[in-house]
């Protein structure tokens, strides 16, 4: 079983896609602007142990109580308007039209090869796929396993009419019984037509991949989601850089733009982006609305688990930019006026 939560390495079509792909250089994907994983490779053995050491001991990177979570009729979702669903971290449903789109979905317990390791916060596992009706499309950003589950992965196959990732990913997929013919993998700036008034693009971001030792064998990716009339952002993981102005300029304005704000640290300045960032990002990419992704359900980092967007929320204010926080499980409609409670500020509170 552990073994079968890794994946599969993409061979035949899948690999000659990889190896025709401007963006895969000397045997591994590379990001557009130099990027390394730690700030510095000597410290890395010392910044994973402070890391592990923090995880264990500091009360403050996670919530003292079980976050809340609003349980909602995902099969109602959508009939009226276009409406949101986010599930904790970077998992989210976005429906519009009788059309289901579902991002990132990891619905048990852990995020890690070995069960019991990165356990999730205490509430957030309320949903379940059999909670979910039919999804449209399955969107895949890239193959950490904070983003791709094997556990979700196999209860959703039934359930999944097509999926569209970043290059390389099917093979995990496949391995796990997905049909390739469902499959459809893109690389930056590639598009696809996947329902009649659907169109999602692959676009670039700054991080990295891989579920076992060697990196970079699967592209990782944010994507741009025309859908009904609608157009949004989602953002996967992403440090920052000219990317998010060069997207902006191709495909913006976005009414909603999912934007990764938490899980950073001064070790990896790079590869995740810090809150005043996302911000930035948000400005770059011309949305009206940033939803923050990417906490409220895993610990990965250093900081307290609700800073995340108590910065983000106060570094938009000097743009033009709505911060919508809604609560795990809230249904957010983007015809309606938008959540921006800070409902993480009373549970923190419950630790003083």
């Amino acid at each position: 079983m552990f073994f079968k939560r890794l994946g599969a390495k993409p061979a035949g079509a899948r690999l000659q896609k990889i190896l025709n792909s401007p963006n895969f250089y000397q045997g591994a994907f590379r990001n557009y602007h130099p990027t390394t994983v730690m700030r510095s490779p000597t410290q890395a053995p010392a910044t994973v142990t402070d890391l592990v050491i923090s995880l264990t001991s500091r009360s403050e990177v996670k919530p003292p109580v079980p976050l809340p979570v609003v349980k909602s009729d995902l099969h109602a979702l959508g009939e009226t308007g276009p409406e949101v669903i986010w599930f904790g971290h970077s998992s989210y449903l976005i429906a519009h039209r009788g059309r289901r789109i579902l991002v990132d979905p990891i619905f048990s317990k852990y995020a890690s090869p070995v069960p019991g390791i990165i356990r999730a916060f205490g509430g957030t596992h309320t949903y379940k796929v059999e909670d979910f009706p039919d999804i449209d499309l399955l969107v895949i950003t890239h193959d950490h396993y904070d983003h791709l589950d094997y556990e979700t992965a196999r209860a959703l196959r039934s359930k999944v009419k097509a999926v569209c990732t970043s290059l390389g990913v099917g093979a995990h997929l496949e391995h796990w019984g997905y049909e390739g013919a469902r499959i459809s993998e893109l690389d930056w700036w590639e598009s696809a037509r996947v329902m009649g008034d659907v169109q999602i693009t692959a676009t670039p971001a700054r991080h990295f991949s891989g579920r076992a030792l060697k990196r970079g064998q699967t592209l990782w990716s944010s994507f741009v989601l025309d859908f009904g009339g609608k157009r949004f952002f989602i953002g996967g993981d992403s440090g920052y850089g000219s990317h998010f102005a060069e997207i902006g300029k191709r495909f913006g304005p976005f009414d909603l733009a999912f934007v990764e704000c938490g899980q950073y640290g001064e070790g990896w300045p790079l590869i995740h982006a810090f809150p005043e960032q996302s911000a930035e990002a948000a400005r770059d990419l011309g949305a009206k609305w940033i939803l923050p992704t990417h906490w409220a359900k895993f610990s990965l980092s250093f900081h307290p688990w609700s800073e995340p967007p108590e910065r983000v929320s106060r570094a938009v204010q000097a743009f033009d930019v709505t911060c919508v926080t809604p609560r795990i499980g809230e249904v957010l409609s983007l015809e309606k006026a938008p959540a921006t409670e800070p409902w993480w500020r009373e549970i923190s509170a419950r630790r003083d």
